[in-house]
């Protein structure tokens, strides 16, 4: 079990290294360049390592449109654009709301049952976050505003969960039904978005000079830790870990993410985490616990 922390924990740095890096780099100029030489990363390992043939039959278009806008593009832009207003812990405990919302999508999508104990898995679930969401935000988190008791800064989050949501569904067509590798779709997703993110900087945002860029320790530190950690390891070692024990096993183990987040961020950010924080944290994992029960039991996932 000590991998499964490990990767939890290198997931979990991910956030704190974007929180730090954004206070230094326009958010979107930053993923830009991050999903560019990630990208070209994969693609690389794809051809020269791998000897595979790239290959975009017009039929799935499409998909890879889909993988480009939804799994990267606003995916990543609006969950670094969130960083720079709320805390990584919190950012990484709203990304717990992945299950809930990828259920939603399965049911209206590929018409998958819902049970009244997977209903109310999933109303607990929400209903957990509100505590979160309804606690008095500090200043800067207000800073773009308010509607009613959630912030425009929680809301682009909860924009990025919901997109990432959304672009496994792509992935999932894309890897399942047309057997492309997971290195080329994300390859191919990575350098699309990241292209997308640069030219939306371009117009949006104020770049960094290249000058001053060159000498910013904290801008390379945290580009290079985000594509070794983030856009190699993690990918990797979740897949292997797949082979090893139950996505039900490893899902669980998901929320000690924003608790390693909420550690991280206390020690190299300042971070302070509220006891709300652990309030939204129980519900929101005995929630899962009821969905992903019932999940078992249907057999839409199978333990080992």
């Amino acid at each position: 079990m000590i991998e499964i922390l490990v990767l939890y924990a290198l997931f979990a740095s991910t956030f704190t290294l974007g929180t730090e890096v954004v206070r230094f780099v326009p958010p979107v100029f930053f993923i830009g360049i991050r999903m560019i030489l990630g990208g070209l990363l994969l693609l690389g390992f794809v051809k020269f390592w791998k000897h595979e043939h790239f290959r975009f039959p017009k039929k799935e278009w499409p998909w890879f449109v889909g993988i480009i806008f939804f799994h990267i593009f606003f995916a990543y832009c609006f969950e670094f654009t969130s960083m720079k207003y709320l805390t990584s812990s919190k950012v990484s405990l709203l990304y717990n709301l992945s299950p809930f919302i990828t259920a939603l999508f399965a049911y209206f999508c590929f018409n998958e049952v819902m049970t009244p104990k997977k209903w109310l898995g999933l109303g607990i679930g929400f209903a957990g976050f509100f505590p979160l969401l309804y606690a008095t935000a500090p200043a800067e988190e207000l800073a773009l505003g308010s509607l009613g008791f959630v912030s425009f800064a929680e809301l682009i989050a909860l924009a990025s969960v919901v997109s990432s949501c959304a672009g496994w569904i792509f992935m999932q067509k894309l890897t399942r039904d047309h057997q492309h590798s997971y290195f080329f779709v994300n390859g191919v997703g990575m350098l699309g978005g990241g292209i997308l993110a640069l030219i939306t900087s371009y117009q949006f945002e104020v770049w960094p000079e290249w000058q001053a860029l060159s000498t910013n320790f904290v801008f390379w530190r945290c580009l290079f830790l985000l594509i070794l950690i983030g856009n190699v390891i993690c990918f990797n070692l979740y897949g292997k870990l797949l082979h090893k024990y139950s996505a039900t096993i490893l899902s669980f183990f998901g929320f000690f993410t924003p608790l390693f987040s909420a550690i991280f961020g206390w020690y190299w950010l300042g971070e302070t985490v509220s006891n709300v924080f652990f309030i939204t944290t129980f519900l929101v994992t005995f929630g899962l616990y009821l969905f992903y029960q019932e999940e078992l039991r249907q057999g839409y996932i199978l333990d080992s």
